[in-house]
């Protein structure tokens, strides 16, 4: 049986509680603090404050899914479990060396940076492993973070801020894409529903197929381009070298590179 602890449960805290329900978690070996919970599954305990917390339960992994900006304030009430757990947090900006200031330096910490599409348990999360976590922790956190979606790992934690920025940040871009071909498709004529069904339809659609082929995107979009045709007459403007997809979408990720370095500190 494994004990976990969440902390917070919000929009990602419940998307991953619902995913480890389903995969054979017992809602009885889950613990969630949050004050503001509600509507959680049968089963699982929920304590409005840490102080609530049995001083016998030890959990094998707490997830620290509560906001960035509220972390440093959250932390030390769980800094007696340091040595005892592995603490995976979720928090985007804020580095292993953080929480270890918080918790102490006996503190087992994993990084990670899940996305959205988590909801649907498609997400994809990378990990960092700081200090002192073993296998078992590691092989455990995987685990529970595949209940949402894909887990990849790194080892060089600075990379972390160019992963928020493609992957973390990234379904705001692809949300935005279906957008503006919306906008587009109503000021080519077409009514605003009618559009949006299509770009909706379109934009999930090609990313399924994107999931599923073994193909690169690169040859998937070669595939949809027949010369002379419509679409190449569309990509001629996407893929212009200047002011084209490819330099926005560049200075866009550098933009939120840069920013997760100024949140880190």
């Amino acid at each position: 049986m494994t004990k976990i602890l969440l902390v917070g449960c919000g929009k990602m805290g419940s998307a991953m509680l619902a995913g480890w329900l389903e995969r054979g978690i017992r809602a009885a070996d889950v613990v969630v603090i949050d004050p503001h919970a509600q509507g959680l599954p049968d089963g699982v305990t929920v304590l409005g404050d840490v102080d609530l917390l049995s001083k016998t339960f030890i959990p094998d992994i707490t997830i620290l899914a509560v906001k960035p900006q509220v972390m440093a304030e959250v932390l030390p009430a769980y800094a007696r479990l340091a040595g005892q757990t592995v603490f995976l947090s979720i928090a985007a900006g804020k580095p292993v060396e953080f929480f270890r200031r918080h918790l102490g330096e006996a503190a087992a910490v994993i990084r990670a940076m899940p996305n959205t599409p988590a909801a649907v348990q498609r997400g994809i999360t990378v990990c960092f492993a700081g200090p002192g976590v073993a296998q078992e922790p590691r092989a455990l956190a995987q685990s529970l973070l595949e209940a949402v979606g894909e887990v990849a790992w790194i080892d060089d934690e600075s990379q972390m801020d160019a992963v928020t920025a493609v992957s973390g940040s990234g379904p705001a871009y692809v949300f935005l894409l279906a957008e503006v071909m919306a906008a587009a498709g109503v000021a080519a004529g077409l009514p605003a529903d009618l559009a949006d069904r299509l770009a909706r339809a379109t934009v999930s659609g090609g990313g399924e197929l994107l999931r599923q082929s073994l193909d690169s995107s690169a040859q998937l979009r070669i595939n949809v381009t027949s010369p002379g045709g419509t679409t190449a007459a569309a990509l001629a403007v996407l893929m212009d070298e200047a002011k084209g997809m490819a330099p926005l979408m560049t200075d866009a990720v550098a933009a939120a590179t840069k920013r997760g370095k100024e949140l880190a500190g």
